[in-house]
C-alpha cells in the first residue's frame, strides 16, 4: 500500500490555500502598497511663490476646456502621461510598474484639492515638487497647464 500523496496531506492543503489567497491578493491589488489613494495625502510640498499663489484659472470651465484636458492627463502630456502616476481616474493609483514615495498626488481628495490654490498647482506642474517624483513640464504652454489644472479639479467633484 503506497503513502498518501502530497496533494492529500492536510498541512500542504493550509499551505496552498494560503499561497493562493496571497497570491489573490497582490494580482488584484492595484499597484504597490502604498498612500496612494489616502485623503487626504500628508505632504510637505514646497510653496508656490507669492505672485503664483493668487493665480487663477482664466479658462471657462467648459466641455471643450475638460475635453482638451483630459487629452493631456490621459495621452498627451511629454515626456510621460499624467496617467502614469496619477492613474486613469486621479486617485493616486498609479500604473502598477510606477512607484513613488512618496505616492503620487490623489485628485480625488475634496480636502486636499481645496486646499491647492490654482497658481500652487501652475507652479508645480511647471517646476515639479522637489523630493518627489512629479518633475517639471517645461514643455507645456500656460493654456495646457490651465486645462488640465480644470480636469484634474474635476476628479474631486464626482
Amino acid at each position: 500500500m503506497m503513502g498518501k500523496g502530497i496533494f492529500e496531506n492536510r498541512a500542504y492543503k493550509l499551505s496552498a490555500q494560503i499561497l493562493f489567497i496571497c497570491l489573490l491578493m497582490f494580482m488584484v491589488h492595484p499597484g504597490p502598497l502604498s498612500a496612494a489613494g489616502e485623503c487626504p495625502q500628508n505632504r510637505k510640498t514646497p510653496t508656490a511663490p507669492k505672485e503664483f499663489l493668487t493665480l487663477q484659472n482664466p479658462l471657462p470651465l467648459n466641455d471643450k476646456t475638460l475635453k482638451a484636458g483630459e487629452n493631456l492627463f490621459q495621452i498627451q502630456s511629454k515626456p510621460i502621461t499624467c496617467k502614469t502616476c496619477h492613474g486613469v481616474h486621479g486617485d493616486g493609483k498609479s500604473d502598477p510598474g510606477f512607484e513613488s514615495t512618496p505616492p503620487a498626488r490623489n485628485f480625488t481628495c475634496a480636502e486636499t484639492m481645496e486646499a491647492l490654490s490654482d497658481g500652487q498647482l501652475i507652479w508645480i506642474i511647471r517646476k515639479g515638487s522637489p523630493k518627489t517624483s512629479m518633475f517639471a513640464f517645461p514643455s507645456l504652454s500656460e493654456n495646457q497647464i490651465w486645462q488640465l489644472i480644470h480636469y484634474i479639479r474635476q476628479f474631486s467633484q464626482k
